[in-house]
């Protein structure tokens, strides 16, 4: 069996590392010069920079394995205890989000008519039809929940917007809560038993780590450990099908050549997928291509410890759609982290863009270094310039799962179901958290090595009667 995994993101390598492990024939051909995809860790003048995802959550327990095989557990650091402590931006103040009924009924982060009107939850009927999380949120918790809650946090996930992300597809735990119990209050007591006996953690309560190196660690040493198998400068043009093998046409540099394996699988962004198969599967191409990413720009600030005048104390902070303010929030990434700034110094990485100002990731690098300077300067009483700055532009950053994506879905599904062999991983499906693309990378790879199994068994059997 002689596997093609497209792409050397996490999804991929991830799968390519699995059907490895199992002694699969595997190659990984990655178009870039090196491996990881999104995630990207650079240290400069002493700070730790990262372009792509700063952590993940411990939602289960398949990257501990990843982790054991490649001899890495040391290097996985969890987030301080204080990271706990989270804010949120109202009225030009940061306010900690409750963490108790006691703080929930004292914070001004929420007008008392807001916190009645989530008393009323429990009693709200379930709708019937798919909804925008924005719709879900203001029928059941009421609008001032959405715009000081929801939307900051959507913002701070997907860079996305409320009002047009499918609540089923983006959140579909919450949805569930309705789906089977008729309510999130009731969902949230009445399945706490339930969620106990889970080997997965709610991302809620399951613990926020990275990698004392930075993230972009694990990609490279999952590229080190395929070894040649991976195929670094090595574009994909194409992919088509015979009904018995799969051709897949590579472009290194100058030179193009026709491939032939058992299975392929597309761990590449949706657009990408989309090109490749556009020949072959022009109706499947153009679903994938309805998937929107909006730009995004990630700003990493150094300061002087001394020149910051507010308690750095926790996670950080996210800016509410309302606030309108320039950017969506801001990461105090050496407070959550060790080894993210020198000495004396902190680290903060500010998101600017997304769906909810795309044209702010068309500026230059240093305006936008100033834009998110200029902002946390007010809000959290900076003196001075910042000491370092870097700057990361997503064109395309993060899926957004959005009405309609589940059907997208579907006929991903139906592509798979219908041609034996190939497979889809990537954030576009099942998550995009880093724990989750690990997650369905593994999915994939048992798939993968289940079915030749079944097929080699069925074989056998036919040979022999």
């Amino acid at each position: 069996m002689r596997v093609a995994v497209i792409g050397a993101g996490i999804s991929g390598l991830a799968a390519a590392h699995f059907l490895k492990k199992a002694g699969a024939d595997v190659i990984v051909l990655e178009k870039k010069n090196g491996p990881g995809g999104t995630i990207e860790t650079k240290v400069l003048d002493g700070f730790l920079v990262e372009s792509g995802p700063n952590s993940t959550s411990e939602t289960n327990l398949i990257i501990d394995e990843v982790l054991s095989d490649l001899s890495m557990p040391e290097e996985k650091v969890y987030a301080d205890e204080s990271s706990k402590f989270r804010f949120i931006l109202r009225g030009g103040k940061l306010h900690a989000l409750p963490s108790g009924p006691g703080s929930f009924l004292s914070t001004r982060l929420w007008t008392w008519g807001g916190k009645m009107r989530l008393f009323a939850e429990p009693f709200i009927g379930r709708a019937g039809h798919e909804e925008s999380v924005a719709d879900f949120v203001t029928r059941r918790l009421g609008r001032e929940f959405l715009d000081y809650a929801i939307n900051p946090f959507v913002a701070g996930v997907y860079a996305g917007n409320p009002s047009e992300l499918s609540v089923r597809a983006a959140f579909p735990k919450l949805y569930a809560l309705e789906e089977k119990y008729g309510g999130l209050l009731k969902g949230t007591i009445n399945g706490a038993r339930e969620r106990k006996k889970r080997p997965d953690k709610a991302r809620v309560s399951a613990k926020l780590f990275a990698f004392r190196s930075g993230m972009g660690i694990l990609p490279r040493r999952l590229a080190d450990s395929l070894g040649d198998r991976v195929q670094f400068n090595a574009s994909t043009e194409s992919v088509a099908y015979d009904g018995t093998k799969f051709s897949v046409r590579v472009s290194t540099g100058r030179k193009s050549s026709d491939e032939v394996f058992d299975k392929v699988v597309l761990a590449v962004p949706s657009y990408a997928a989309a090109g490749i198969v556009k020949a072959w599967l022009p109706a499947l191409s153009s679903e994938l291509a309805k998937i929107k990413y909006p730009p995004v720009a990630v700003a990493v600030l150094g300061y002087k410890r001394e020149q910051v005048g507010i308690d750095l104390t926790g996670f950080g902070f996210l800016v509410p759609e309302i606030e309108k303010r320039r950017i969506l929030g801001t990461i105090w990434s050496s407070s959550i982290f060790p080894n993210r700034a020198p000495e004396g110094f902190v680290e903060l990485t500010t998101f600017i863009g997304g769906s909810r100002q795309p044209k702010l990731v068309s500026l230059s690098d240093d305006e936008i270094s100033k834009i998110a300077h200029q902002e946390n300067a007010l809000l959290m009483k900076i003196q001075g310039l910042p000491v370092f700055t870097a700057v990361t532009k997503w064109e395309r950053a993060i899926p957004q799962y959005n009405i309609g994506h589940l059907a997208i879905l579907d006929a991903v599904k139906y592509v798979e179901t219908l041609h034996k062999g190939l497979y889809f991983s990537n954030n576009f499906k099942d998550g995009i958290s880093v724990a989750d693309c690990i997650a369905n990378g593994k999915k994939v790879a048992d798939k993968i090595l289940e079915e030749s199994t079944d097929h080699s068994v069925t074989a056998t059997e036919g040979g022999n009667a």
